[in-house]
Order: structure tokens, then sequence, then C-alpha cells
């Protein structure tokens, strides 16, 4: 029987090309996100993709998508985002749930709804889209750093828990990728200030990068687990180690 993959937010960036790559790797993709139309466009393009409308803030939708999946063998948490650069003392509230609500609770709630579906496949496999700020945090990124950590510390806390399950639990955490809507919605829409964030860097990575390591993560042999890969540009050493030309 063909093998089934989830991946939520996939109306764009690491989430749409990921659903690309995994329907090329021969998984029947459930493309899961807000944007139907997107989500439309991308089912007509691409075999094997079909669309559904998710808000994973809301436990009703994430409800209806799992009614709707006869099996599910791959989960791939990639809803999320980040928003704002404000200090924790000018941080936003209302900001700081949202990016709590989508990456965290999102992550949980199809998490919940999926995993046994998971396990009954004989050989699941979750996928946490992390980030290197789930690692390391730095000035003005406390709501998302908050959330990433969040994030990760769920992803080692499931590791532990389905030990001796049929199920791989893995952490891909990226640096640096320069995809059309992820800094642009961090900084609200300013073009100008999201375009900063990638200026004279050479080869910030693609979400075909990112999607590339979630392939190979998710195809290894049933025994090998990756437990967490970070993945990054050559141009990036670390959050504050960035070569510019």
């Amino acid at each position: 029987m063909d093998r089934t993959a989830v991946v939520t937010g996939a109306s764009s960036g690491i989430g749409e090309a990921t659903a690309r790559r995994l329907a090329a790797e021969g998984f029947d993709v459930v493309a899961a996100a807000r944007r139907r139309d997107r989500l439309d466009k991308l089912a007509a393009e691409v075999p094997g993709v079909r669309a559904v409308t998710l808000d994973v803030t809301s436990q009703e939708s994430v409800d209806a998508l799992a009614a709707s999946l006869e099996r599910c063998d791959v989960l791939v948490n990639n809803a999320g985002g980040a928003i704002g650069l404000e200090t924790v003392a000018n941080g936003g509230v209302a900001d700081w749930q949202r990016m709590y609500d989508t990456n965290v609770l999102g992550s949980l709630r199809l998490t919940k709804a999926l995993l046994p579906r998971l396990v009954a496949s004989g050989d699941g496999v979750l996928v946490m889209l992390t980030s290197v700020a789930g690692l390391v945090s730095y000035e003005g990124g406390g709501g998302y750093n908050a959330a990433k950590h969040a994030q990760t510390a769920m992803t080692e806390v499931l590791r532990l828990e389905l030990c001796g399950e049929p199920v791989r639990v893995v952490e891909v955490a990226p640096g640096m990728v320069h995809t059309e809507e992820f800094s642009l919605n961090r900084f609200r829409g300013d073009s100008a200030a999201a375009d900063r964030v990638y200026q004279g860097v050479p080869d910030p990575l693609t979400a075909d990068d990112v999607a590339d390591a979630i392939a190979w993560c998710v195809t290894r042999p049933a025994h090998v687990n990756v437990d967490r890969l970070v993945i990054r540009p050559r141009a990036q050493a670390a959050q504050h180690k960035i070569h510019r030309v």
C-alpha cells in the first residue's frame, strides 16, 4: 500500500517544497494549510498531492483532517513562523501567543491526532520542523526563541516516550533560509526590512534545500533515526556569525 505523508503549512516555502519532494519520492502527500487556493494549485501541478484546508490553531480543523485520513505514515509538523523582532520588554503578548499557538500547540494538536496512525503504520516518522532559534537564543528573538525551544523540548520528550514504538521522531532545525514569506511575515509585510536580513549573504538556504534534508531523514531504513539535523548555509557559522559580501 502507498505510504501517506501529511505536511502542514504546505501552501508556501518549506512546506510546499516538502510536499513536492515527498510526492517525487513516491508518497501520497496530504498538503495541508489555510490558503486553499494555493494548495489547489499545488495539487493540480503535482501528481500525488491532495489539498486539505487546515488551521493548526483549531482543534475542529485538526480533527476534520484526521477523520479524512485512512492512514498516516509520515507527519511533517512544518506550520509555524515568527512575528516581530522586538525586545522582551517591548514584546507583544498577542504576537507571542500567536507564535506559541502555531509552532507549539499546532504541532501538539497534529501529533496527538495522528500519532495512533503513525504507530499503526508499523514504521511511522514524525518530523518536527524547528529552527536553530530553538537551540540558541538571540536578541530580538524572544518570542520565536521561546516557541521554538518549546517545540524542540516536545520533540525530545516524544522520542523518550515513544521508545519501543515503531515511530521515529526527527527534528530538522534550519538556519538561514530565504523563502518568499518567512521574513516578510516577521517584519509584518515590510519587504525592505525582510530583504536586509539576506543582504550580501552568498547563497542562503532555499526551501528546496530543507525539503531535501527532510526527505533524506524520512527515507532512511526503519531502524535509523536522525535525532536532529541542523542545516545552515555555508555562509552562516552561527546565529551571530554570517559572512556577507
